[in-house]
């Protein structure tokens, strides 16, 4: 629903207050959720607040995020964490002014975190009343999160250890908020290096069928595959599809794979716009 904003108030002077807060994002029974907490007081009672707290006057804002998972949420299994911005709207709270800088934070797939009483997984994209500006910063964190699958390894931190073609699907489809090609998806990241098959396999379906491969990732840290890769949604209904019978999941560059001629035997793959085509020759 958004933001529950009471009257704004500027504080005077050039004293300031510093929170760090920490977008958790899992994929959790198919949808991307976000971690929040029910504040018992005002400002904002009663509304879903991100967690975090004040930074101490001898903490990193990393250690001070730390602290505050540990302590009010119980979080401590964390796959990947990164600071996300720093927001400083002199009205952004009510009773004085305070600079807020956010960290994505993400929970791999499986993970089953503990969480006190007050404390829930909420649907990104159907988020209670929120107190502050949280629920802009979630939004913030769900185009990092977006970006960074298209162009890095980032995909690591929301897969559990070993999965199928199809539940890596589900996941990226889950975070993108879109439509993704299994075919498209396994071709892509094989083709770079990202995910790697092991040698081991489902339990063959009960309806027949063969067993599917598990794969994993071939490196669980942040690395930048291809800069210029942009993972885009289906196109809408009513639009004539392209020649294959799946969507195209992933181009790369800035117009739609749709308005180039069909190839036979190629990757949809393609350096688009006249920018980028330089920079990728530079």
């Amino acid at each position: 629903m958004g933001e529950l904003r009471p009257a704004s108030r500027r504080s005077g002077g050039g004293r300031f207050f510093h929170e760090v807060l920490a977008v958790v994002f899992q994929v959790r029974l198919g949808e991307l959720k976000v971690l929040l907490w029910q504040r018992a007081r005002p400002p904002f009672e009663g509304a879903w607040a991100l967690p975090g707290g004040p930074l101490g006057a001898d903490e990193r804002l990393g250690t001070s995020l730390g602290r505050h998972l540990a302590a009010k949420v119980d979080l401590t299994q964390i796959a990947h964490l990164e600071q996300l911005e720093t927001r400083s709207d002199p009205d952004r709270d009510p009773r004085r002014r305070e600079l807020a800088t956010a960290y994505l934070a993400l929970v791999s797939a499986g993970v089953d975190a503990q969480v006190p009483a007050d404390t829930a997984w909420h649907a990104v994209d159907r988020l209670p009343p929120t107190a502050f500006d949280h629920a802009s910063i979630v939004a913030s964190a769900r185009e990092r999160l977006r970006a960074k699958l298209t162009y890095t390894t980032l995909g690591f931190a929301l897969a559990p250890p070993t999965f199928t073609v199809a539940e890596l699907r589900d996941l990226y489809a889950a975070a993108l908020g879109h439509a993704v090609s299994a075919t498209n998806l396994q071709r892509t990241l094989v083709r770079r290096g990202v995910i790697e098959a092991t040698e081991r396999r489902t339990s063959p379906p009960p309806t027949g069928g063969r067993p599917a491969t598990l794969y994993r990732f071939a490196e669980h840290r942040l690395l930048i595959t291809n800069p210029f890769a942009a993972f885009r949604p289906p196109p809408p209904a009513g639009r004539r599809p392209p020649a294959r019978a799946e969507p195209p999941a992933i181009n790369e560059g800035g117009t739609s794979a749709l308005n180039q001629p069909r190839s036979t035997g190629s990757s949809r793959l393609q350096y688009q716009g006249s920018e980028m085509a330089s920079r990728s020759r530079s």
